[in-house]
């Protein structure tokens, strides 16, 4: 209904502008004199050029968005450029252009609005700058423009939507972690090192494309030279740090330090040159096999940028329903902000089959744990259950001894 009064409304204020006109040329014919006659010569130029916007199309303006990048991290600063271009000479008092963001970032802190008031006046390029402070985690779309004009009276009133899609990919904060294993699993029972993922350079087991970080006594000469390319040995691992990551996405208050805590994980996992998989159940179930590469990374930061707390089952029952953990031969490392009774029970029977389970609860910066999570973790460790409590602000203390329980 509304739609359909905007032409009418269109309309209606263009037959009173002519009403207004003809009124003050009579007043001024009927009175005489210098008042009415400078009265109608000082309504006379706003009145023609309420008649010229009123024929002005919004449809010659052409506006570009100018963002620097599409990657961020949360809590970035963006700084986008609005662009406006025009081919004619015609006057225009003012222009208010909206940036039609998305809902996520309509509510995010801004510097600088979206939403300016721009006064171009006669010329034909122009331009303003808005800025978002904080930017929140997730995949943000920018949806067009919407500009408005009119007259100085307000007796005429242009608006347009313009589209203009932009993308941008924001991924979660994540902290630098000294990734240590809680346990080791050498063949010949060694105890685990702080270097990269050891390996017996004494026994190649085959050969691989060459990767950041491989030594140069690794690389296999003839095998390079028949593919043209740098080949590298795959060497026998002596130690399994090969390890699943399950990620509760139950809602909850903390969601977005259990998303920045498992971020920081999994880099700190893959940096070291061991292999992680993840597990997330959210609105739809999300598994990453084992891998290991900048590849493994980029694809999980991806899924972690995108992620929602809309998981319709609890932690416990997510353990339960998946079978795929019991064909695992793997350290499962398990993420949650709710330590339950049955949540235990779950993990521990997990651990019965494949050594002992870690759970890390995440908690408030300054949060303590209550007197019934306090009992819980004491029964975790009769279960073979490791929980490691770990605040907002200090996730590179989650593999310090001292908040091993």
């Amino acid at each position: 209904m509304k739609k359909l009064w905007i032409p009418f409304k269109k309309v209606w204020k263009f037959v009173v502008l002519l009403f207004l006109i003809l009124l003050t040329f009579s007043y001024a014919m009927f009175q005489g004199g210098f008042v009415s006659w400078f009265l109608f010569y000082s309504f006379l130029p706003f009145a023609l050029y309420c008649i010229g916007l009123s024929f002005y199309s919004l449809n010659e303006l052409e506006i570009t968005r100018h963002i620097p990048k599409n990657d961020y991290n949360s809590g970035e600063t963006l700084k986008v450029t609005v662009n406006v271009k025009r081919n004619s000479f015609f006057p225009i008092f003012y222009l208010l252009i909206e940036d039609d963001l998305a809902d996520s970032l309509k509510h995010s802190q801004q510097k600088k609005k979206a939403k300016s008031l721009v006064l171009p006046g006669f010329r034909k390029e122009f331009s303003y700058e808005y800025v978002i402070d904080e930017l929140p985690r997730g995949e943000h779309i920018f949806r067009g423009f919407i500009v408005r004009t009119g007259d100085i009276l307000g007796l005429v009133e242009k608006e347009k939507s313009q589209t203009n899609e932009s993308k941008i990919i924001v991924y979660p904060a994540y902290t630098e972690l000294l990734y240590r294993p809680f346990e080791t699993h050498y063949d010949q029972g060694m105890t685990a090192s702080r270097e990269r993922v050891q390996r017996d350079t004494t026994l190649a087991i085959g050969v691989r494309d060459y990767q950041p970080g491989d030594r140069f006594s690794w690389i296999n000469w003839k095998a390079s030279a028949k593919r043209n390319e740098i080949m590298t040995k795959e060497f026998e691992q002596r130690q399994s740090h090969d390890m699943f990551v399950v990620m509760d996405c139950a809602p909850d208050k903390h969601f977005e330090a259990i998303v920045s805590f498992t971020a920081s994980l999994l880099r700190a996992v893959l940096k070291k040159g061991a292999q992680i998989g993840l597990l997330t159940i959210s609105r739809e179930r999300a598994s990453f096999p084992i891998r290991g590469g900048e590849n493994q990374l980029h694809q999980l930061f991806y899924h972690l940028a995108k992620i929602e707390a809309k998981s319709p089952s609890s932690f416990e029952k997510v353990l339960e329903a998946e079978g795929m953990f019991v064909q695992q031969t793997v350290s499962f490392l398990l993420i949650s902000a709710q330590l339950t009774k049955p949540l235990l029970e779950k993990a521990g029977f997990l651990g019965q089959r494949k050594g002992k389970i870690t759970l890390f609860l995440i908690k408030g910066e300054k949060e303590s744990p209550t007197e019934d999570e306090r009992s819980l973790i004491a029964l975790a460790n009769a279960r073979n259950v490791r929980v490691v409590m770990v605040h907002e602000g200090q996730f590179a203390q989650a593999f310090s001894e001292v908040n091993l329980r």
